[in-house]
């Protein structure tokens, strides 16, 4: 790998954080406080996939889990830090999981059993993403309205008073 395809995205993220932050002043604690996961945790997943892929040349397929994980983390955690949204990206965490055990089924021997725990913990993330991203959605448009509230109760009467009102008619 050459050094502008390293050092040239590194660049670009760089521009954009300062961008989006406005007047910041970068210290040595500033790159460490919002670059952390950049600087340990994804090269470490990433030195993980070189081991497996480049040393032992396909033969440990146990070092793709731990390095699935560290890398997914790293990314989720990346992202939190820069745009503040550990609210919402915590569920990526369940998330990073389930890829370190898809990387262990696709290059190993594919073991069918190890689908489950994947696609359990690839539906809990999602799910939970969807919840919290949506209700973070919700609570920012809808923050102290009683109209809203209203709104809902009086769906919920109408579904209640429609639905028995089909169902004394069909006796």
């Amino acid at each position: 790998m050459n050094r502008s395809a390293f050092l040239g995205p590194i660049l670009i993220l760089l521009g954009i954080f300062m961008f989006l932050k406005g007047e910041i002043t970068f210290s040595t604690g500033t790159i460490f406080e919002y670059f952390w996961p950049t600087l340990f945790v994804i090269p470490v997943g990433v030195f993980f996939h070189w081991l497996y892929f480049f040393i032992l040349q396909r033969r440990g397929v146990g070092v793709l889990v731990p390095g699935g994980i560290l890398l997914t983390a790293g990314v989720i955690c990346q992202v939190s830090m820069l745009f503040d949204i550990w609210h919402l990206m915590w569920p990526g965490f369940m998330l990073a999981v389930a890829v370190g055990l898809f990387e262990l089924y696709w290059f190993g021997g594919r073991n069918k059993w190890l689908l489950i725990p994947i696609n359990i913990l690839t539906v809990m993330s999602l799910l939970f993403f969807a919840i919290f991203s949506i209700g973070s959605l919700f609570s920012g448009i809808f923050h102290n309205q009683p109209i809203f509230a209203i709104v809902l109760i009086g769906a919920g009467l109408a579904l209640m008073f429609m639905r028995s009102g089909r169902e004394t008619s069909k006796y």
